[in-house]
């Protein structure tokens, strides 16, 4: 049945093409290749940088409009193993493995959109630039080791969302809280127990992380969580002894917003209740905490431009509609804070076109009705964008 509708449809058929080459993260060399063969073969300027990320340009047909950049990852969660694709009704699968629709199916849309684009010779458009990228679900040092000086568009949709039809607008940035606490003194449980200015380290780390924010530290009216605090994991002693009063302890924390006010707020607590137990052990014991940037905050945008014509042609292609936000990491988050080669800030936006259920699991799939769907969305915004 995969076959027929391969046949049938070349957005499918690329799509497979993509999904069945295996490119986990930093080891995507021959996807990349295929990629670079495929446009070749129709005739599209493709170049790659010092990193082996992807850049695809069209050319304008007006010099008046404005150019618009598609943005995937080529990276799947997965191994190298052989990947063997099937169909399960509407729905693509893949036997024993994950699929690799998270992003495949963002790069097949974007890459099929570019050919037919090319051969259009009759519509007036401002440019399209295509951007593949390595590396974006282990650690995002595709787009970190991106050359922005060779992308002129300041609209960027990152075709990488779960959805068919959403458009998120902001998402939350990702720091990691560490915080130790040391008791040098120590001692002996038996002999030295009395003694007042021995504290156990593993006592006192958890009378602090009682007075940590847990969880939602802040929603927003819609009651969709803006920042948030989680405990990791705590490291101290040993379980099997029991005879030392614990000299050391360690707990790791996660913190993530989508406004920089509520994340300060919230460091600036943690801070406090570090702060009050050092005043109140001086002398006896000392704890610190960290904060280490791992991903900077995707703020939303004040221009509404974009989320106003998605909604549009949502709407002219009977799409359902949602423009919101997301607690999470994309590589939106690393556009909004860089610039285009003209010094613009980039406007970028995390869009579904595709429906992809169960990333980065065996059972992940794809339906495939949606990923035509989102080509028909894709086409629809681009004409009304140069409209």
């Amino acid at each position: 049945m995969i076959d027929k509708l391969r046949k049938e449809s070349e957005l499918v058929n690329l799509f497979c093409n993509l999904a069945q080459i295996p490119s986990p993260s930093r080891s995507e060399q021959k996807v990349i290749e295929w990629i670079c063969r495929y446009c070749a073969e129709n005739n599209l300027d493709c170049e790659l940088d010092d990193y082996k990320n992807i850049y695809i340009k069209i050319p304008a047909t007006d010099e008046t409009k404005n150019p618009i950049l598609l943005s995937s990852h080529l990276d799947v969660v997965g191994d190298d193993s052989p990947v063997e694709i099937y169909l399960d009704g509407d729905l693509i699968r893949a036997k024993g493995r994950t699929l690799g629709a998270d992003d495949k199916a963002g790069v097949a849309n974007a890459l099929y959109f570019a050919k037919e684009l090319s051969k259009d010779k009759e519509l007036k458009h401002g440019g399209l630039e295509v951007h593949f990228t390595r590396d974006e679900e282990d650690g995002m040092s595709g787009i970190k080791n991106t050359d922005f000086s060779k992308l002129n568009s300041k609209y960027v949709l990152v075709l990488d969302s779960d959805a068919l039809g959403q458009c998120l607008t902001s998402g939350a940035s990702y720091i990691v809280a560490d915080l130790k606490v040391k008791a040098p003194k120590g001692g002996h449980s038996g002999n030295d127990i009395a003694d007042t200015t021995r504290e156990n380290a593993s006592k006192l780390i958890a009378d602090i992380i009682s007075d940590m924010p847990q969880g939602v530290f802040y929603s927003d009216e819609e009651g969709r969580v803006v920042t948030s605090c989680n405990i990791g994991g705590i490291i101290s002693g040993d379980v099997n002894v029991t005879n030392v009063i614990n000299t050391d302890a360690h707990a790791t924390y996660s913190i993530r917003s989508s406004d920089m006010e509520k994340e300060q707020e919230l460091m600036g607590l943690m801070q406090g209740v570090v702060d009050n137990f050092n005043s109140e052990y001086e002398g006896i014991a000392n704890a610190e905490i960290k904060f280490t940037q791992k991903m900077p905050m995707f703020e939303e945008n004040k221009d509404h431009f974009m989320p106003e014509l998605f909604e549009k042609a949502c709407y002219e292609t009977g799409i359902k509609c949602e423009i919101g936000s997301f607690h999470a990491g994309a590589e939106t988050h690393i556009y909004a804070n860089e610039t285009n080669a003209l010094g613009e800030r980039f406007s970028p936006y995390l869009i579904g076109l595709a429906t992809v259920c169960n990333m980065h699991s065996s059972n992940e799939y794809v339906d495939y009705k949606t990923m035509l769907k989102g080509q028909e969305l894709l086409k629809t915004l681009f004409l009304l964008y140069n409209n």
